[in-house]
């Protein structure tokens, strides 16, 4: 089970990821020393940051994804 939790949490973030604090969509994946997995969405993932990397929690923050242009973007949106 340890194997399949460790390749589920290297995984990239999808929509369906939802943050723990309000459901907005997750890009901050948190894995706590004790065991254990936190999804923010970038708001909560900055508020609780310092607190997190405090506890020694490693944290996986895709929220550049917010300011990514998508490649089926119109010419005149890149």
């Amino acid at each position: 089970m340890t194997t399949a939790m460790t390749t589920l949490s290297q995984s990239p973030m999808t929509a369906s990821d939802r943050c723990d604090r309000c459901g907005a969509q997750a890009y901050v994946r948190v894995q706590l020393n004790a065991g254990g997995e936190l999804l923010f969405c970038a708001h909560h993932g900055r508020e609780h940051r310092e607190a997190l990397r405090a506890a020694g929690a490693d944290i996986h923050d895709e929220s550049q994804k917010l300011v990514a242009t998508s490649s089926t973007a119109a010419p005149d949106e890149r």
